[in-house]
């Protein structure tokens, strides 16, 4: 079995948020790898995965940084496979994180979810890999579906809430 969804973290610190994104791919089954590099204590391996990502069949990188964030860029930099980043709440609540990996030149994209957002990085990564995967698309039809049969389920529940001012 071949990853074609990379994990990429600055350390594993942010292995809390991306468990997450791990969890999820694990139950799709998408095969996935995970690994912690840094873009300022490790430059050369980033650059050298970066660089490698394609060629080991990697499709997607979802790359979790905070405070300067600087990784999902550089990997963006040296990668032709789309990058989902997900800043890590640190400091400033994840701002500057965020901030960090939204302002990318042009040429240079990354995709950005909100701050500790790995779920909605891997659902996105799902949904790219789906294009060219039935299998793959019955999966991620079936999560959406949960999704709305939970609120529906929740709203239900909530019927059952009484309050004497309450009107429905």
């Amino acid at each position: 079995m071949k990853p074609v969804v990379s994990i990429i973290m600055g350390s594993t610190s942010d292995l809390p948020v991306m468990e997450k994104a791990a969890a999820f791919l694990n139950e799709m089954q998408i095969p996935f790898e995970m690994n912690a590099l840094s873009a300022h204590r490790t430059p050369e391996a980033v650059e050298e995965f970066a660089k490698q990502a394609s060629g080991r069949g990697i499709k997607v990188i979802i790359a979790a940084a905070g405070m300067a964030a600087a990784l999902p860029g550089v990997i963006a930099a040296s990668s032709d496979v789309p990058v989902i980043g997900v800043p890590i709440k640190g400091m400033l609540d994840g701002l500057d994180a965020m901030l960090s990996i939204i302002q990318m030149p042009p040429g240079i994209p990354v995709a950005t979810v909100g701050v500790n957002g790995a779920l909605n990085a891997v659902i996105l990564a799902g949904q790219m890999l789906a294009l060219s995967d039935q299998e793959l698309a019955g999966r991620m039809a079936a999560y959406k579906s949960g999704l709305k049969n939970k609120i529906e389920k929740a709203n239900q529940e909530l019927n059952q809430v009484k309050y004497d001012f309450k009107t429905n």
